[in-house]
């Protein structure tokens, strides 16, 4: 037991460190190395001791370290494999520490791609970039950062903050140097290198925005950053306080293991955002565009002091982002938004137990619900006493960590009469979620009555609500209504409905004409031509959908269908792998041309496709019974790879097969093909099957 003790007391005691030393700056100097997928370094830190203390620490995961030094002098250092430990050397007042490092980090730096593909990039959330550069995983410390990242000159690369200096370059290598102002969380540090375009512009409040994009994608700036501009001027009013820091820029890499990250002046995001102007329609990036920026301000700006209190920044950028969306879409959207999220938390409610403040919660509670309680504050307490805490909460806050009490305490200031504790109690430390309680927060919606109205018909025959739905069709009223109906009328005769369908379709939202792609599974011949118009409309999913189902109601027109959608890309290539898939099974295609296609499709189970395309194509040659070797191959490396949502889907998959005898000997067999790591792989799923 004394030993356990002894464990905690000294994890304990690091995660105080910052209330006795307080690092100021760090000038680091970095040298990735794709090849190795390696990263090495020297940093020097600035800190200064307030307190007696006996053990200085620094994170750093699997690292090694050499030629420490404080204050010029060599000191022994300790390195436990997570952490520099420094016992003597260091004085009262200001030090400085220096050191070089090597790292293969398994984790936080990623190496992808390869040539044109080339991508290196970081994911810190939490408390992870001490596996690439030896930093603080308490975000409580913070440190003004200064980079220097060394690498190939044909590549761009970018971290946090401003370049510094001119670029120095020998021809081949050139060192690139950012450099931040005020101090930040490490977990907010980010590098990104890759083949980017780039383009610019300036807010009003004389911010400079950098756009970044894969070159290949170069006609794609204004419909994936559309709006940005917009929203950024829109959060410094709605906040009341000018952006933070120094520069915002945006970039995406391929496979990012989320949507995006908050990194300060620098959000990454996932390429799957990357869309032409059709793209937009399907899957843009506004909001996710929306809720990093909201970041700058919460999280980066000011930081919760511990997961408890996490709400501070993903409730508020959820939230931020929603009013950001509000300027842009309207309030139709806003409160549809709303009643979406209400929704969903009162599904999880049975199971999702954790409140608010509470380490545990749950995402969706630190998110959505999150974003609810601000709503229904801004709601209770008013916008302008809301908006008058906020911007006193971050102006006394800035640069410094918080806890929930401390914003709340804000409130009460503005809003001396508000029943603040009530408040805490019902929103922050009661799990659950009260749906018809927050029913009041709605009625500013010009539609949700009437949306109410179809949703509560459910058990009213179709004779009897028929004029009713074809007069809301006909109707300006939000399309969320409409789709409803739709989805309502879904198991309806064809001929039953047709008048609605019809009404549907002359509607030209797009949205409501993919709920009639979605629910019309029987297409008469006379209303063929008017079906057949859903393939022009401004979405790839549309498309998609319309697409298998003419090929599948009209089969003596399958060879035109399968012929009309050759060439088509799509949405990360949803449009290909129809047709891909079409000419797999359709008569009249030539033999030479359904082998074609399925080595197609089989490429495209490998890299350097994305995982989410990787996934599709796999699970299209699986559904056709075309478990080639290169599928298994395929399924196999999945396992392997850095995105854990792509990782779980190919465990799932393997295991699943690994249960029919079949497979198993296919997989068995193919053992000889493989490399020594995906033997491995192999042989450990068996066993765990067996």
């Amino acid at each position: 037991m004394l030993r356990y003790f002894f464990l905690f007391f000294s994890v304990l005691a690091f995660s105080q460190q910052y209330k006795s030393v307080d690092f100021i700056r760090c000038y680091a100097y970095v040298n990735p190395i794709f090849e190795e997928k390696s990263i090495s370094g020297a940093i020097e830190y600035e800190f200064n001791i307030y307190k007696k203390i006996d053990t200085i620490s620094i994170d750093a995961v699997a690292m090694e370290i050499r030629d420490v030094k404080i204050n010029n002098k060599k000191v022994p250092f300790v390195n436990d494999g997570k952490h520099l430990k420094l016992y003597k050397g260091f004085k009262k007042k200001k030090n400085i520490i220096s050191f070089t490092y090597s790292a293969k980090p398994k984790q936080a730096l990623y190496f992808t791609g390869k040539d044109e593909n080339l991508q290196i990039w970081t994911q810190g959330q939490g408390k992870y970039t001490s596996h690439w550069l030896p930093s603080f995983d308490d975000v409580n410390e913070k440190v003004i950062f200064d980079i220097n990242i060394n690498f190939n000159s044909d590549y761009e690369v970018l971290s946090n903050g401003i370049i510094s200096s001119p670029l120095v370059s020998d021809g081949s290598e050139t060192i690139w140097s950012f450099s931040m102002k005020k101090p930040m969380s490490s977990y907010l540090l980010m590098l990104a290198i890759g083949k980017f375009s780039y383009t610019s512009d300036r807010t009003t409040s004389n911010t400079f925005l950098e756009y970044y994009l894969d070159r290949k994608d170069s006609l794609k700036f204004e419909p994936t950053y559309r709006h940005s501009k917009q929203i950024f001027e829109f959060l410094e009013q709605e906040i009341g306080i000018e952006y933070p820091w120094e520069v915002y820029r945006q970039v995406p890499v391929r496979d990012f293991l989320y949507a995006g990250m908050e990194n300060t002046t620098s959000t990454i995001f996932s390429q799957d955002f990357v869309v032409d102007s059709i793209g937009y329609n399907d899957k843009n990036y506004l909001n996710v565009n929306a809720h990093e920026l909201a970041h700058q301000w919460f999280g980066d700006l000011v930081t919760a002091k511990e997961s408890k209190h996490h709400w501070l920044q993903e409730g508020f950028a959820t939230y931020y982002a929603l009013l950001a969306e509000q300027s842009v879409f309207g309030d139709d959207y806003f409160y549809h938004q709303l009643w979406e999220m209400a929704t969903q938390l009162e599904r999880a409610s049975a199971e999702d137990t954790e409140p608010i403040l509470s380490e545990k919660a749950s995402s969706l509670t630190f998110y959505k619900k999150g974003a609810w309680a601000l709503h229904v504050l801004r709601e209770e307490v008013g916008e302008e006493n809301f908006k008058k805490a906020v911007k006193n909460y971050l102006e006394k806050y800035q640069y410094k960590n918080v806890d929930t009490d401390e914003f709340l305490a804000e409130i009460k200031k503005v809003a001396p009469n508000f029943d603040i504790q009530t408040y805490k109690k019902n929103w922050l430390e009661t799990p659950g979620f009260d749906f018809q309680g927050v029913q009041k927060y709605l009625t500013n919606a010009s539609f949700i009555q009437t949306f109410y109205e179809v949703i509560n018909s459910y058990q009213i025959s179709f004779a009897d609500k028929k004029n009713r739905f074809e007069e809301i069709m006909q109707s300006d009223i939000y399309f969320p209504v409409k789709k409803e109906i739709l989805y309502q009328c879904e198991v309806i005769p064809f001929e039953e409905k047709r008048e609605l369908i019809e009404l549907a379709m002359a509607t030209n939202n797009f949205e409501v004409r993919q709920a009639v792609a979605q629910t019309v599974n029987t297409i008469q011949d006379d209303f063929r031509e008017q079906f057949e118009s859903l393939l022009q409309d401004n979405s790839y999913i549309t498309k998609e959908i319309a697409l298998f189902k003419l090929w599948k109601n009209f089969k003596e027109d399958q060879y035109y269908y399968t012929q009309l959608s050759n060439g088509w890309e799509g949405l990360n290539y949803n449009l290909k792998i129809a047709n891909l898939t079409l000419k797999i099974v359709t008569k009249g295609i030539s033999p030479s041309d359904k082998i074609e296609a399925i080595t197609e499709l089989e490429k495209m189970t490998q890299l350097p496709y994305e995982s989410g395309v990787r996934q599709a194509a796999i699970e299209t040659l699986l559904s056709l019974q075309i478990p080639s070797e290169q599928v298994l191959i395929s399924i196999l490396e999945s396992t392997l790879y850095h995105k854990w949502q792509f990782v779980k889907f190919g465990k799932d998959k393997i295991r699943r097969m690994l249960s029919n005898a079949q497979d198993r000997e296919r997989f068995k067999a193919l053992q000889p093909k493989l490399s020594e790591e995906l033997q491995a792989r192999l042989q450990t799923f068996l066993k765990e099957t067996e």
